[in-house]
């Protein structure tokens, strides 16, 4: 009696585990986007930042990196006197932005601030000032408010991990139930899990059609207006999220008959062509399909996602169901199999991610020198661990012990999934960092700068160095010391840089940990002036502190 209660007690704590696994890993996909998530930087601007001419201009016009489309009501140019000297709609061709202005608005400052939605659907904001004449006092924009809404920015994070735990949670018990499942254990179970996923994917996507409102404007969550619906619809993110609803509606006919029972040949292939249109969705609307090469990038990105979907959602089933409930018969022939696919999915993911590597890093320099390129050797460094360990799993079933013996490969699995979670979650941050080929391309000085401080606190001592401290892209390295001068561990780092002076809101510093005491981030600073920037540093789960540097940018 006490087997029969010990057993069930530790498949579910198994259970449990491998759907934590996967709750982290889904969880870390969709992270919280940041400022250097959105693709399209403002190369150059006319008249350029911080710039002092002789006479007004009659248009400000601006030159992003990719195109880019309009947000209504967020283009302004603020004249000295703090009035509105825009005049009429400003224009786009491409990444170009033509604004319209009073050649008659005085000499002095002016300010201008922007929101465009670039190719990939994220927003870009930003502002810079120029004179006229002289400078003055920096305008101030009293305009609405153009900063993300943060109850916005958590149901994007939200309705984004939905969607990838839907796409893992239908594609492995789909898979294996069409493939792999004996036939005398009970589908129930595997089928619950897909359910849920068609549901889940569902339920997402129609969130990020109405978070893409919001989201773009910059406003409430429920702050949404007929014209800004029809604005994403009418864009390729509306276009492809609707797209993809109609597929799942047609996937779900099909999907019931393979769930209650083996499927059909002919309803298993046009299942899996649903399937692999649908994946083309993701990317289509995201940032491959604003890449240098379009049709490449969209077509590795579905791959990678797939094949990821395929090797998770697997993993999850054979660890979740196969190999508790399976004989050794049966494993004696669905482990080579799975091994194969696992193998197939394994390179996928490889050749996949190396081919948008080469798009996105562009130059050997960038994968040094850019924060992007960092991040991608260290996940590659993990993700040939995820391979050995694969290699040892396939070893096992090439030597018939995994049937036997299923222990080693269940702890073989753990081993992948865990391995998986950091790997994902280093992929995670490469979405949210702007690629390397956009930042080397980015605004740059012949004469690098640096600019350091050591501020204090009661808590620590923190050591602040911007490079090259000039308008355009800067790196930020952040120290912390505790009280006898020693290298002070810190939990969570936050960083935002603000100048107050020209109406420009606090933007949020992408903050990468490279040790326990020192934190590094990229961010763009489109102005000179005196920047605020705000460091905390949580140091406990209770104790944390927060210091504040003013850096002059050229």
């Amino acid at each position: 009696m006490a087997g029969m209660i010990v057993a069930p007690r530790r498949w579910i704590a198994r259970l449990a585990a491998a759907a934590g696994l996967l709750v982290t890993v889904v969880a870390l996909l969709i992270a919280p986007a940041t400022p250097a998530s959105a693709h399209a930087v403002l190369e150059s601007s006319s008249p350029a930042a911080a710039a002092v001419v002789s006479s007004a201009p009659s248009e400000v016009t601006l030159r992003f990196s990719e195109s880019v489309r309009k947000v209504p009501g967020k283009i302004r140019v603020i004249a000295p006197d703090g009035s509105r000297a825009d005049r009429g709609e400003p224009s786009f061709d491409g990444g170009a932005v033509s604004i319209p202005v009073d050649p008659a608005g005085g000499r002095g400052t002016y300010l201008v601030s922007f929101r465009v939605i670039s190719a990939d659907s994220h927003p870009v904001s930003g502002a810079f000032t120029y004179s006229v004449g002289a400078p003055s006092t920096p305008p101030v924009d009293s305009g609405t408010d153009s900063r993300a809404n943060p109850v916005v920015g958590t149901a994007v994070k939200v309705a984004r991990f939905l969607g990838y735990a839907g796409l893992v949670l239908l594609v492995g018990p789909a898979l294996v139930l069409a493939a792999l499942w004996p036939r005398r254990l009970p589908r129930r179970g595997p089928a619950r899990l897909a359910w849920i996923g068609l549901g889940l994917v569902a339920v997402a996507t129609l969130a990020d059609l109405w978070l893409q409102v919001p989201y773009t404007a910059g406003g409430g969550l429920f702050e949404v207006t007929g014209e800004g619906f029809g604005s994403v619809f009418g864009s390729a993110f509306g276009a492809a999220h609707l797209v993809r609803l109609g597929l799942l509606a047609a996937s779900a006919f099909l999907l019931r008959p393979l769930l209650a029972r083996p499927a059909g040949r002919a309803d298993a292939i046009i299942l899996a062509v649903l399937g692999g249109v649908a994946l083309l969705t993701w990317p289509l609307a995201g940032h491959p399909a604003a890449s240098p090469a379009p049709a490449v990038s969209v077509v590795v990105d579905a791959v990678h996602l797939g094949s990821m979907a395929v090797w998770l959602g697997g993993l999850l089933m054979l660890a979740g169901f196969l190999l508790r409930q399976a004989d050794e018969r049966e494993l004696g022939a669905i482990l080579p199999i799975w091994s194969r696919w696992a193998a197939l999915a394994v390179s996928a993911l490889l050749l996949a991610g190396t081919v948008q590597a080469l798009i996105e890093v562009a130059t050997p320099k960038a994968l040094f020198d850019t924060t992007y390129g960092r991040l991608l050797l260290a996940k590659i460094a993990l993700f040939a661990l995820v391979i050995a360990v694969a290699a040892y799993s396939r070893q096992l079933v090439r030597r018939r012990i995994a049937a036997q013996r299923p222990a080693p490969v269940r702890r073989a699995v753990w081993v992948e999934l865990a391995v998986t979670v950091v790997v994902l979650g280093l992929s995670a941050t490469l979405v949210q960092t702007t690629p390397a080929r956009t930042a080397v391309a980015g605004p740059s000085s012949t004469e690098a700068g640096l600019f350091s401080t050591r501020l204090s606190s009661p808590l620590f001592s923190m050591q602040v160095e911007v490079s090259p401290a000039e308008r355009g892209n800067n790196s930020v390295h952040l120290y912390a010391y505790g009280k006898d001068d020693q290298p002070l561990p810190v939990v969570e780092w936050k960083a935002t840089a603000a100048l107050p002076s020209a109406g420009i809101e606090p933007i949020d510093v992408p903050l990468l940990p490279l040790t326990d005491s020192h934190a590094y981030g990229d961010i763009s600073l489109p102005a000179a002036g005196d920047w605020q920037i705000k460091i905390t540093a949580r140091t406990t789960d209770i104790d944390q502190d927060t210091v504040t540097a003013t850096v002059p940018i050229r």
